[in-house]
Order: structure tokens, then C-alpha cells, then sequence
């Protein structure tokens, strides 16, 4: 029977891609290892599009926080639990080092794996796991990704970045080359301005 493994990283939309390659890794390196991935809702559609994933569990936990004593969001986490099953996972990655998402893969059962507490984003999310692991603080959000994903499957990761995203569709092989443009924000104060959008699109040679 294949290993199966939790992908945990709920938020946001940088995180989410940031962590795509981290997934390419484990399937390139351990073979036919099953990977679900847990997320917020609203991304749940951009995780279905890596190919390497089995199957997307969305979770609402900003909802949840917003009525976390309704009936609702706890048929909501029931379902979920139902969801990732009775018989567990052989490990739960949490990649995104938070608390709520350190809480987020409680929900499953398993081996919890994540950053130790001085890599953690946030140190208290390492009393959640059972396995915690180093990763230089000062490396890139991907590399991270891929670095944690690497010590938990015994190997090491190498070569550019596969975010194991298919080609568009019409898009063969060796056409033109195609650019992927993320202006969207959940903070304001993270906006680019828009003349520099504007700049970046001429460089491309966008119309």
C-alpha cells in the first residue's frame, strides 16, 4: 500500500504557491505516495490544479473563527474529520508554521511533522508535533518548503523549483513562453502600484 501523507498549508494565496514544489518533491522522490492537501476554502480550486495531489480537503477557518460556538462550524469540522478519514495518514507535514495550522492538522491522524520551534513562524505551532526539524530561517518560503518535505522523506531536494502546475490549455509544448501575473492582495499595504503592472505587462510584451 502506498504512503500516505497531509500536506497542511491553509493560507494565503504566496503561501499556497510557495508550497507547490515542496509536493512536486515528494512524489519525484518517494514514488507513489498518496497526497491530500488541507487548505482554506476559497484556494482549494488553485490546490487541485497541482498534479500531484489526490485529493484537496478544504477547511473554513475563518469562518470558524468568526462563529466558532455555531452549530454549523462544528458539523463543519465533523465533516471534515470524516473527511480525512478514520485511518490516518503516515505523516501530516504542517509547511506553514502557524498555530492555526498547526491546529488545522490536529484534525487528522498520524505522525505531526513540522518546523521546530526556532524555525517555526510562529514557535508556539511546534508543540503540536510529535517530529520538529531545522530549517534556516533566512532561506526563501520555497526552499523552506521543499527543505522540511525533504528531512521528513529522507531525501534531499534538488534542482529548480516544479510547482506542478499543467500547461495550459492550448499551450503545446515548445510554443511561446507564458507568464502567470498575481496582482490580487489580502492587504492593502501589499499592493504593487499599478503603473508598475502596467510596466511589467510592456516588458512581457503583453497587450
Amino acid at each position: 500500500m502506498a504512503p500516505s501523507i497531509l500536506y497542511v498549508k491553509t493560507s494565503s494565496l504566496g503561501d499556497i504557491l510557495h508550497g507547490m514544489p515542496a509536493i512536486s518533491d515528494l512524489r519525484r522522490a518517494m514514488g507513489p505516495v498518496a497526497i491530500d492537501w488541507m487548505i482554506e476554502e476559497a484556494y482549494a480550486p488553485l490546490a487541485a490544479l497541482q498534479r500531484d495531489i489526490r485529493r484537496v480537503i478544504p477547511i473554513a477557518q475563518r469562518r470558524w473563527r468568526r462563529h466558532p460556538l455555531a452549530a454549523r462550524t462544528w458539523h463543519e469540522i465533523g465533516a471534515v474529520r470524516a473527511a480525512l478519514g478514520p485511518a490516518g495518514y503516515d505523516h501530516i507535514i504542517d509547511a506553514q508554521g502557524l498555530v492555526k495550522s498547526a491546529l488545522a492538522s490536529r484534525l487528522a491522524r498520524g505522525l505531526h511533522c513540522g518546523f521546530d520551534r526556532a524555525s517555526a513562524r510562529e514557535p508556539l505551532a511546534a508543540l503540536f508535533y510529535e517530529r520538529r526539524y531545522a530549517v534556516p530561517r533566512n532561506l526563501h518560503a520555497i526552499e523552506r518548503c521543499r527543505m522540511l518535505a525533504g528531512l521528513i522523506g529522507g531525501y534531499t531536494p534538488e534542482g529548480p523549483p516544479d510547482y506542478g502546475l499543467a500547461r495550459p490549455p492550448g499551450r503545446a509544448a515548445g510554443g511561446p513562453p507564458t507568464a502567470v501575473l498575481l496582482h490580487a492582495s489580502a492587504r492593502p499595504e501589499k499592493l504593487w502600484p499599478e503603473a508598475e503592472w502596467q510596466a511589467l505587462g510592456r516588458r512581457l510584451g503583453l497587450q
